[in-house]
């Protein structure tokens, strides 16, 4: 059965702790400095009053000092974090590479106390000298849910003005996860605030061990779905998630800068830990050596739904080619995608690659015209439009025209750069909030890659599987790979029961279960987890050796695996 809740227990001696009054007594009497770090989205108010009351009534005297306060005002903050050149693209920026430091004039003055605590609160207070430090937080599906709902204070340095999603992906996060990732090794105690009134703590040390060993073995993460105007119902119908939620669009399986790992022992005794906090702790283990040499600490492969079941299509769009990514944007390698077909049609669509008859000059007066005029355009009449048949995977090289069309499941498997889509045309459709979505046009001209056409599409992007080995009951097949991709796509086929062999080679593998009832992953190190259909699973480079076992009763398998490329590959 497919979990909503992946757990993973504390490796030991960690200390769990839940609840306002036990988490306060996590910390010293005093005197003592103590910084508590964390994104804008979490309710620091909130925070700073509860430790307060909780330690006043133990008897330890209590002085605070809200950081943001003593920001720089918010026109010099965003001077100095958005390039003069941003400011007449109203879709992005390029990725910010400031500290937080930039958030301050000068840093405020902390002395310690005499007696009892000072508390540093709010994002920014490590940059205080302290004795003693927590880090507070709140996925990031908190902090766009709050832009989202316009609540002024959402994004970083700018407190009281109205929030945007463009700050928040380009400035905000960037800015806080290099941050975050760089206290990493430090960080005291871990406080996850997603419920206000129940707080849960886990204890650095602990948060560090309990990673390291998940480095190792095979780990989940927390899966959620989001809601968007062309999103499907099969998540809601199939999986339970969001019941009362307009639709279930896109279903975060693994990607890595928002997902998290939950460690704890219940539903109310959990703590969200960031994935990326584990390969920035243990690169080599989760990534591999050769991976970790090319990609640093970023996690360079994604797993993500798009439910358009019973919904609309997307828009046709394109991501950024490798140059454009790089200097336009400020990310190191691009947006390749593939589309495994985890549920489709032969009636069903999927648009990709431009026409070899495709006039671009043409294109382009099209999708002008809807943009200004609402006037409707065919996307088949410049790009190639293929049946969305199960099992299909379709290779989506940069700077590619693509969609998926309506009544399909499709299992994205990608680069890990996600906020790029170079929209050209969405079907005339308005956004959640009844405005037309952003139509990022020029840039996505600008990437459109106009040398593959026609049945060049159809050979080099719709491959057929080869088997590459096989045994008893099973085999493996290359469903794709491209020179121009740095990741290839796998499937496994397995029997009832039958168990197939494979071994990580010092590189990370992402597991799929596309069909079937599911398998177990057996290390050679002894552990043993299970897999579900439509459930992810990220096997670290540090695993080594482990066996598929199809589940029995189940029927036949079929499992998708992704893996990135060794350089004599490429």
């Amino acid at each position: 059965m497919y979990r909503l809740d992946p757990r993973y227990a504390p490796a030991p001696p960690a200390v769990l702790t839940t609840g306002w009054r036990a988490v306060a007594a996590e910390l010293p009497h005093g005197p003592a400095v103590v910084a508590v770090e964390g994104p804008p989205s979490a309710d620091w108010d909130a925070l700073a009053g509860r430790l307060r009351r909780e330690l006043t009534a133990r008897g330890t005297p209590v002085a605070l000092l809200d950081v943001r306060r003593h920001y720089a005002p918010a026109d010099e903050v965003r001077r100095r974090t958005e390039r003069p050149e941003d400011a007449a693209d109203p879709h992005y920026c390029k990725l910010a590479e400031n500290p937080l430091d930039d958030l301050f004039d000068t840093p405020p003055a902390a002395r310690r106390p005499d007696a009892g605590l000072l508390l540093v609160y709010g994002p920014g207070a490590a940059v205080v000298p302290h004795d003693l430090l927590w880090y507070a937080d709140v996925p990031k599906r908190y902090a766009e849910a709050a832009v989202t709902a316009g609540t002024t204070g959402a994004n970083l340095g700018l407190p009281g003005e109205a929030p945007a999603h463009r700050r928040l992906f380009y400035v905000d996060w960037p800015m806080l996860d290099r941050h975050r990732d760089a206290l990493a090794r430090r960080i005291d105690g871990w406080l996850d605030v997603q419920d206000p009134a129940h707080p849960v703590h886990l204890d650095g040390d602990g948060l560090r061990g309990t990673l390291a060993a998940l480095a190792r073995r095979p780990v989940r993460t927390r899966p959620y779905f989001n809601s968007t105007p062309w999103g499907g119902h099969w998540a809601q119908r199939e999986l339970g998630f969001a019941p009362d939620a307009p639709n279930t669009a896109l279903g975060y399986e693994l990607i890595a800068p928002e997902a998290g790992i939950l460690i704890g022992t219940g539903p109310d005794a959990q703590a969200e830990v960031p994935f990326q906090l584990m390969c920035v702790l243990a690169p080599e283990d989760v990534l591999g050596a050769e991976v970790h040499a090319r990609f640093g600490t970023s996690f360079p492969i994604r797993f993500d739904y798009l439910d358009t079941v019973d919904g609309g299509s997307l828009s046709l769009h394109c991501h950024p080619r490798e140059a454009y990514m790089r200097e336009r944007f400020g990310w190191p390698y691009t947006q390749h995608e593939t589309y495994y077909m985890t549920l489709g049609s032969a009636e069903t669509k999927v648009y990709l690659g431009l026409r070899e008859d495709a006039d671009t000059g043409q294109f382009r007066k099209e999708i002008e015209k809807a943009i200004t005029d609402a006037v409707p355009m065919d996307p088949e009449d410049h790009v190639l439009a293929f049946p969305g048949e199960k099992g299909q995977l379709f290779m989506i090289p940069a700077g590619t025209p693509h969609a998926s069309g309506a009544g399909n499941l499709v299992l994205e498997i990608s680069a890990t750069p996600y906020l790029y889509s170079l929209r050209f045309y969405d079907w005339l459709r308005p956004g959640a909030d009844g405005k037309p979505r952003p139509m990022p046009y020029e840039h996505g001209l600008a990437n459109l890659d106009t040398a593959r056409r026609g049945e060049e599409v159809s050979r080099e992007l719709v491959q057929d599987p080869r088997e590459l080995r096989s045994g008893p009951g099973w085999r493996e097949e290359l469903l794709g790979a491209l020179d121009e991709m740095f990741y290839e796509v796998r499937r496994y086929t397995l029997d009832e029961g039958a168990e197939a062999g494979d071994d990580t080679e010092g590189r990370f593998h992402v597991l799929n279960v596309a069909e079937g009832a599911g398998v177990t992953v057996h290390t050679a190190a002894g552990d043993i987890h299970g897999l579900s259909y439509a459930e992810t699973l990220t096997v670290p480079a540090a695993v080594g050796g482990y066996r598929l076992v199809a589940t029995a009763g189940g029927g036949p398998v079929r499992v998708v695996k992704a893996l990135v490329r060794k350089a004599a590959e490429r």
